[in-house]
C-alpha cells in the first residue's frame, strides 16, 4: 500500500457526520468539525513538494498559519473528540516543522523518503575514508590547547557544513543515492564535531568570577 493509498483508507469520511472527504481537508465541509491529521509526510503536511530546497520564510508562514487554525486553544470549548484531534494536529505540525527547518534533519528525512540507506541513528560512520577524516579531526581537537585554536577548528567545520548543505539540493535532484549517503554522513559528522568543539572551547576558557 502506498502512502497516498494509506491516507485515503485512513480518513475517507468525516468521523462526525460520515460525509465523503478529501484526504487533504482540515475541516469537514459538511458539519465543520476538525479532521484527524492523516498519514502524510512532513512536506505534504505543510504544503510543500518533496524537495531539499525549502524557503525558510514560506515554511514559517505555512506552519504558523496552520497552527493558528488548528491550535488546541481554539478548541477549548469544543467536544472532547475535537480537542483530541486538534492536539494530534499540533503534535504532527510541530514534528513536521522541526524536521524541515533544520537542514540536516530535513536531508535525513528526505533521504529516507527517496530510499537512501542511512544508519539508524543518522550519525554512525561506516565509510572508511570518512571515518579516517573524523578521527583526524577529533585528534586535532584533542590536541588544541587554546580556545582560539579550538575556534579555528570549529569555524572550519562550520564552513564545510555550510558548503555541504548547499550541495545537497543538486544531489537530490539527480537522485544520486550513493553520493547523498556519503554527503549526509559527512554532514552529520561535521555537525557533531562542531558541537564537540563548542564544548571543548568552553572547557578551555578561563572561569569568570
Amino acid at each position: 500500500m502506498t502512502m497516498d493509498t494509506a491516507s485515503a483508507a485512513a480518513a475517507p469520511t468525516c468521523w462526525s457526520c460520515g460525509l465523503d472527504l478529501s484526504t487533504t481537508a482540515l475541516f469537514c465541509h459538511g458539519c465543520g468539525v476538525v479532521l484527524p491529521p492523516g498519514q502524510v509526510d512532513h512536506f505534504a503536511r505543510l504544503g510543500f513538494e518533496r524537495s531539499f530546497d525549502v524557503d525558510p520564510k514560506a515554511l514559517d508562514g505555512r506552519y504558523f498559519g496552520l497552527q493558528r487554525r488548528l491550535h488546541p486553544d481554539r478548541f477549548a470549548r469544543k467536544p472532547p473528540r475535537e480537542r483530541v484531534v486538534s492536539q494530534s494536529h499540533a503534535a504532527a505540525l510541530n514534528e513536521a516543522y522541526e524536521t524541515l527547518r533544520h537542514p540536516l534533519r530535513r536531508a535525513r528525512y528526505l533521504a529516507a523518503l527517496v530510499g537512501v540507506d542511512l544508519p539508524g541513528d543518522g550519525r554512525t560512520i561506516d565509510d572508511p575514508e570518512l571515518l579516517m577524516e573524523a578521527m583526524d579531526a577529533r585528534e586535532a581537537l584533542a590536541e588544541a590547547s587554546t580556545p582560539e585554536r579550538v575556534e579555528r577548528l570549529a569555524a572550519g567545520a562550520r564552513d564545510e557544513l555550510a558548503r555541504g548543505v548547499a550541495a545537497l539540493g543538486p544531489l537530490f535532484e539527480r537522485g544520486d543515492k550513493p553520493a547523498l549517503r556519503k554527503a549526509i554522513l559527512r554532514l552529520a559528522y561535521l555537525d557533531k564535531f562542531a558541537e564537540e568543539a563548542r564544548a571543548r572551547r568552553l572547557n578551555l576558557e578561563p572561569t569568570r568570577i
